[in-house]
């Protein structure tokens, strides 16, 4: 049987005005900013109308590590929304907007896939409302503006060496990881080394997932912390007189984007941070909107378990006050098998062994997420290669867990082949058997909230910082920074900081090379091991296969 490739699908979606889809939640029109007929954004008049409504229901949805056979997080997110629509509940979906980096890089698009997918798929995929664009202009804005402090005079005396705002491009682009900025002689400035980071790593970026309003955006950015003096005493956006501006620029991004899923259900989509190197959550005014105008609110995190979700329950939550209700946790049989240790080229053929083999990591991060006082709900993200023996085996090994695995047929069906999966994640929430809370607390020293993570979480054996590292944790508890989470940067294929060590390792150490204080986004970054905050682009980029064919349609975006 030929299947159709999903942006195919989305090409023959019977879309509805988004006027229509807005008042499935009771958006009117006069509250919705249109681009165009399928898409629109949310008015801040709006959000704050309903705040005093009571709060639904927040399911979150996440993955295993991922691995090349795929896993499919954003397709079960859909899928499930659908599928709550489709057994009567009334359910929005919050997702993250895609980056062009992995678009043109080799991940493909962020919509979905299959017959569970949110439309327009080319937009989102795309330049979408433009939310990313104006977050690159309002970090560089930034940028620009440091430098010309420091060309008039610098009369805040900001030492040039200690400049910690780098730029930002949404792009895969390594030749920008490290530069040196201002050559050219004295009417371009002073010479310095700087560089780029890809702007879903954007502390901007992150603040504009975590801001509750404007009042607060602008604080926020305000807070964000530039450069150092020779004293190592901070200069602040706000001292660079930034943050009214960047404000302006980010006003319209701010507000949410509503869009529809190929069924016609609401689907909020704002915000993009990475997981492995962000806090990898779509904007909490966008999840906080949903669940004051939705009875069930279906949000992901992006990566596995052990960086999304992890980020999700410790930042997320603790900064917005919400707490999920229920955690669909998404595998794959075919990752099972690669997990297990078979080629990506065999994994078409029936292996109950391997599928054993490889369940191990599932059941870490089946683990984990209890860990949080939340019940977990395996989802079978079904492929047609799967068997039922395989199906089974993972149902069984799940069972020996303590949780329940159901195979979803969403890709293939849409909500027709959700609606098992959606009934009892339905079920399970509405017992309210959660009891969440994160997994350390504010008070607890910096390190030990990286050492808890890497040990609780990563099942390291030990987290290795220097002294230089140590010493620059303890100064920003001492400057009163001690009480906010950490935000790990680490790669997403492994459990442990070395991606071709699959499976549920243990006796590894984290390898913290670097800490970053983002005081307006309210976090500490430890990156770990190898990972990048700028990506590469691969010897073959997805790049190369996108182009416009006779009818002007998009090819190439999966």
């Amino acid at each position: 049987m030929a299947y159709k490739s999903d942006i195919e699908i989305a090409r023959e979606a019977n879309k509805k005005p988004i006027q229509e889809i807005g008042a499935k939640l009771g958006i009117n029109s006069e509250h919705l900013l249109p681009y165009g007929h399928d898409k629109a954004k949310v008015s801040q008049e709006f959000i704050q109308s309903v705040q005093g409504n009571e709060d639904g229901k927040l399911i979150l949805v996440t993955a295993i590590n991922p691995t090349p056979a795929g896993e499919g997080k954003t397709t079960t997110t859909v899928g499930l929304g659908d599928g709550l629509n489709r057994i009567g509940k009334k359910a929005a979906v919050c997702i993250r907007e895609a980056s062009l980096g992995p678009c043109f890089g080799m991940k493909g698009g962020a919509a979905g896939g299959g017959y569970a997918q949110v439309v327009p798929m080319e937009e989102m995929n795309l330049h979408f409302t433009g939310d990313f664009h104006a977050i690159t202009s309002a970090h560089n804005l930034l940028s620009a503006m440091i430098d010309n402090h420091i060309y008039w005079g610098n009369s805040l005396e900001i030492d040039t060496r200690r400049v910690a705002w780098r730029r930002v491009v949404d792009m895969n682009d390594r030749a920008l990881r490290q530069i040196t900025a201002s050559l050219g002689g004295v009417s371009n400035g002073f010479p310095r080394e700087a560089g780029f980071d890809i702007t879903v790593a954007s502390e901007v970026m992150a603040i504009l997932c975590l801001a509750l309003d404007l009042e607060d955006l602008q604080k926020r950015l305000g807070d964000i912390i530039v450069a150092y003096r020779r004293d190592r005493s901070p200069v602040f956006a706000r001292d660079i007189k930034a943050d009214g501006a960047m404000t302006v620029l980010l006003k319209d991004a701010m507000q949410p984007n509503l869009v529809q899923t190929l069924e016609n259900n609401p689907a909020f989509v704002h915000g993009g941070p990475f997981a492995n190197i962000a806090h990898g959550c779509n904007s909490v005014i966008a999840t906080k909107t949903a669940l004051k105008v939705a009875d069930y609110v279906v949000t992901e995190a992006g990566f596995g378990a052990d960086l999304g979700a992890e980020k999700f329950m410790n930042i997320k939550c603790r900064k917005a006050g919400i707490a999920p209700s229920a955690v669909v946790l998404v595998a794959t049989v075919r990752a099972m098998k690669m997990n297990g240790g078979v080629a990506k080229a065999d994994l078409g053929g029936e292996n109950v062994a391997a599928v054993n083999d490889g369940c191990a990591n599932l059941g870490r991060h089946i683990e984990n997420l209890k860990s949080f006082g939340v019940p977990v709900v395996v989802a079978i993200n079904h492929f047609v290669t799967d068997t039922d023996a395989e199906v089974q085996a993972v149902k069984d090994y799940v069972a020996s867990h303590g949780s329940e695995a159901i195979l979803s047929q969403h890709w293939e069906f849409g909500s027709k082949g959700s609606e098992e999966l959606a009934t009892r994640v339905a079920e399970i929430v509405d017992a309210d058997m959660a009891n969440f809370a994160p997994i350390y607390p504010d008070d607890m020293s910096l390190f030990d909230k990286i050492d808890t993570i890497a040990k609780r979480i990563y099942r390291a054996d030990e987290v290795l910082a220097d002294k230089k590292i140590r010493d620059q944790l303890k100064a920003w508890e001492d400057q009163g920074y001690g009480n906010l989470p950490v935000c790990m940067a680490k790669t997403q294929y492994s459990f442990s900081t070395d991606p071709s060590l699959r499976g549920a390792p243990t006796g590894h150490s984290v390898p913290v090379r670097e800490v970053r204080l983002s005081a307006g986004a309210g976090f500490i970054v430890a990156i770990c091991g190898d990972i990048m905050t700028m990506p590469g682009l691969p010897r073959v980029p997805s790049a190369e296969a996108i182009c416009l064919n006779d009818d002007l349609q998009i090819e190439g975006l999966f």
